[in-house]
């Protein structure tokens, strides 16, 4: 930093802006992203209409305005847990499209809390079974033919299944549309450096294999974010 610049900011606005200027913003931001990942009180306790839903809030705004931008008649997610996303997503997508649907899948769905809220049982089918089974992409196939559809993958989180997931739903992707790969943050970017690979490391190799999708930076614009490089748009 410049010795001149660095004695008006600190005249001005004292020792603490003056050590923050000296911090690549980037270190900022990961620091930020650590103590929000790791802490008990943040992401882990979050509710919607009482119903658990491990969220950022930034990517759910960010969300929010995809699903305003693409106005989707299907949402697909895979991985439901309590089902508090599948009920935020619903909320979201009817405002735009009134008899949208949300279809999230999940080996185990545990929706009783879900199930009570009247927004879900309208608007949401739940499909029992993995992500990448056969049978269970038929069914998506062909539950949201001839609609357009955002996809948000949020299921099991190693490579290999993210990438099968890609493979599986990305077909599904209108052009203009958005598919979401959550929580790429994990195996050192920047949280859990010994996850080992995972959904970034599945969105890589995804990018470099074809040229129909491609990373929307502005989707990061709040800075901080669960899943960098994980807003893919279809493009061709």
């Amino acid at each position: 930093m410049d010795l001149r610049r660095g004695w008006r900011l600190l005249q001005r606005e004292g020792w603490l802006a003056l050590a923050m200027a000296a911090v690549p913003d980037k270190a900022v931001v990961d620091r930020f992203n650590k103590l929000f990942y790791y802490s008990n009180d943040t992401w882990k306790r979050n509710r919607w209409l009482g119903v658990p839903t491990q969220q950022n809030p930034n990517d759910i705004w960010i969300t929010q305005e995809l699903i305003v931008e693409v106005a989707p008649d299907f949402i697909v997610e895979t991985g439901v847990r309590e089902g508090g996303s599948a009920v935020l997503w619903a909320m979201l997508l009817t405002q735009v499209k009134p008899q949208g649907r949300v279809i999230t899948i999940d080996v185990d769905p545990e929706i009783t809390d879900a199930a009570t809220v009247p927004l879900f049982r309208e608007h949401v089918d739940v499909l029992t079974g993995s992500s990448i089974d056969p049978a269970i992409v038929a069914d998506v196939k062909s539950r949201t033919a001839g609609g357009r559809v955002l996809v948000i993958l949020d299921s099991d989180h190693t490579e290999a299944h993210v990438a099968k997931e890609l493979e599986c739903y990305a077909p599904l992707v209108d052009v203009g549309s958005y598919l979401v790969v959550q929580d790429t943050c994990v195996n050192g970017h920047p949280v859990l450096r010994d996850y080992g690979p995972g959904p970034m490391e599945a969105v890589e190799a995804f990018l470099a294999s074809r040229d129909d999708f491609e990373i929307d930076a502005d989707r990061e614009r709040l800075m901080f974010t669960m899943h960098p490089k994980g807003f893919l748009r279809r493009v061709r």
